[in-house]
């Protein structure tokens, strides 16, 4: 029999929240930092708050804690938000040992073992209970899209490969995305696919259900949209064909109309600017190239040729107007399914505000990342197969030029800079990430910034 938590159902921030703070603060300051999703890998969590809490479901509690991880010395603060979903238990259960996080010592869960929820199948049944019907549970909201039904009772298993998130897989029919890192507003993943939905486009999976909540500001929390069982992700399919010595310009030509039909439907759903501001756009640029080459010593040889790619963006007119878009689209964020190309995760990069993921850029920053993708996979096994690369790219761009109505290729400047921008981004990723990878977007700067034009 589960024992009973006294905890108050909901709170918020301002209320006294030292109860639940002095049970979990010790656990949490150790814990989160070894997460994957955690955003400030390798440095200590030196402050941690409640900001709200709430008893989802018998033995879960739902939290929002603003964790800071400054580094010493550092006079300003830097930390995030981030969605926890933790089990109450009296023991410490062997098949949960995964989950565990610790046993509280102190405060009002005192001798309970806390572990992560999501860990835990009946928790996550209960979850999707919850969103099968709309409703309230103090600060949360559980809301339904209008004639979505969900059935009930479906086995629900926890995906291990994601990083800035997590997901549950319902039997084979649904996939519900739980946000770690939350900014307020409504994130992209959950509006983006809903207007896309509108439009009608079906290359991206309709929101079915989703959460979100009032306190300590509106936010979104998570999304359940339907689940491809028998889909691949372009990845995966890109290094089986290098492995099997089989080319990729077929499905690269395909995946270039796919990208292009989106962003023709997402210029439908949304407002679009008249004209990009490619001036604001590449001093927005070299800002990022330096702060980059501050933190990678290894960049700043290239600074001076890379710099050019963006003085060329400024200095350039025309080109595709601004609108919404991916703003982090790669292999890894296309499923194929039916010999059909879907987009999937238009959450953008986490790390970037929310306000700039949900704003207007260049179609073109979406076609840079997939072709920078299509390097990455080339450089996968050796020898490294640059050609191969070069032609998936070119078909990508034909593929998307037959369906958009213009050709990236022949959008010289602004291709290269947002290539060379998204190269920038990689470098800084893998150097605090994946250092053993860094080689590879450095390659692709010292082709950039040679690239006189």
């Amino acid at each position: 029999m589960t024992k009973t938590v006294d905890l108050p159902r909901s709170t918020a921030a301002g209320l006294d929240l030292d109860g639940p703070l002095a049970s979990l603060g010790a656990l949490l300051r150790d814990w989160l930092p070894r997460q994957r999703w955690f955003a400030g890998k390798d440095r200590p969590v030196t402050e941690l708050a409640v900001l709200s809490v709430t008893e989802l479901l018998p033995g879960c509690l739902h939290l929002l804690v603003h964790a800071d991880h400054s580094a010493g010395g550092d006079a300003s603060p830097s930390g995030d938000c981030y969605q926890l979903l933790l089990g109450v238990r009296p023991h410490r259960t062997p098949r949960l040992e995964r989950a565990y996080i610790g046993r509280a010592e102190q405060g009002p869960l005192a001798g309970f073992a806390i572990y992560d929820a999501l860990h835990d199948p009946h928790a996550a049944e209960l979850l999707l209970d919850r969103l099968r019907v709309p409703g309230t549970a103090g600060p949360l909201r559980f809301e339904t899209a209008r004639d979505a039904r969900i059935p009930g009772g479906l086995a629900p298993r926890l995906l291990t490969a994601e990083q800035s998130n997590s997901s549950l897989v319902y039997g084979d029919s649904y996939i519900l995305k739980v946000f770690r890192r939350i900014q307020p507003g409504i994130n992209p993943d959950l509006e983006v696919p809903g207007a896309l939905a509108a439009q009608g486009c079906a290359r991206v999976p309709a929101p079915v259900a989703w959460f979100r909540t009032t306190q300590p500001s509106p936010a979104t929390l998570g999304v359940l949209q339907p689940f491809l069982p028998d889909a691949a992700d372009g990845w995966t399919l890109a290094l089986r064909a290098l492995a099997a010595g089989d080319e990729f310009t077929t499905e690269a030509h395909e995946l270039g109309r796919a990208t292009a039909e989106v962003h023709l439907a997402l210029a439908g759903a949304f407002p679009s600017a008249g004209r990009d501001e490619h001036s604001r756009t590449a001093e927005a640029m070299s800002a990022r190239l330096e702060a980059a080459a501050h933190a990678v010593p290894a960049l700043r040889p290239f600074v001076p040729g890379l710099r050019g790619a963006f003085e060329a963006l400024a200095a350039c007119d025309g080109g595709p107007s601004a609108q919404r878009i991916h703003g982090d689209l790669h292999l890894g964020q296309v499923l194929r399914a039916d010999r059909e190309w879907f987009v999937i995760d238009f959450e953008g990069e986490p790390s970037r505000p929310l306000a700039e993921r949900r704003g207007l850029q260049s179609p073109v920053r979406d076609v840079a990342g997939m072709l920078r993708s299509f390097d990455y996979a080339a450089r996968q096994r050796r020898p490294w197969r640059p050609e191969w690369a070069g032609r998936c790219r070119e078909a990508y761009c034909a593929g998307y030029a037959a369906r958009a109505g213009w050709d990236p290729r022949k959008k010289h400047a602004l291709l290269r800079a947002h290539e060379t921008d998204r190269a920038v981004y990689e470098v800084v990723y893998e150097a605090r990430h994946r250092p053993a990878w860094l080689p590879v977007p450095m390659a692709a700067i010292e082709r950039l910034a040679r690239w006189g034009g």
